[in-house]
């Protein structure tokens, strides 16, 4: 059924969700699994290039923690998980990846922000759903 699995994971609630079905799903049909986490920009506007130096620590170091977890989470169930971290916007990162990667689902968590129609499904999610170049999985 699916081959080549993407889940985009950022380490929010929604993302581990949808991390764990990731798993689940590749486990069942002995799929390749793959996370993308995607590194938002540097300040732009920072005082001192030590200011930058120390963002750019604090992304290394929480992105390097965010994959960990995740490859000892799927080894748990026997999954072999590759993670790629990525700079750059959300939805154009991942939906490039998905489509260079050949992936043919990507699982992304259901996420709320802060209007309404955010709190029923967040914008990235949407976005997402409409641009991926394969079937997606909304996780709940």
């Amino acid at each position: 059924m699916f081959r080549k699995i993407l889940v985009a994971y950022d380490g929010s609630e929604g993302s581990r969700r949808a991390l764990r079905t990731g798993i689940e799903i590749a486990r069942r049909f002995d799929a390749e699994l793959y996370t993308l986490s995607v590194m938002e920009h540097l300040p732009h506007y920072a005082a001192t290039v030590g200011e930058v130096k120390e963002a750019q620590a604090e992304f290394e170091e929480f992105f390097r923690n965010l994959t960990k977890q995740a490859r000892d989470l799927a080894a748990l169930q026997g999954v072999e998980l590759e993670t790629l971290v990525k700079p750059g916007h959300e939805v154009e990162t991942i939906v490039t990846y998905a489509k260079e990667g050949g992936f043919d689902l990507l699982v992304v968590g259901f996420v709320g922000h802060s209007n309404i129609w955010g709190r029923i499904m967040g914008s990235t999610t949407q976005n997402l759903s409409r641009l991926a170049p394969c079937s997606v999985m909304i996780v709940k």
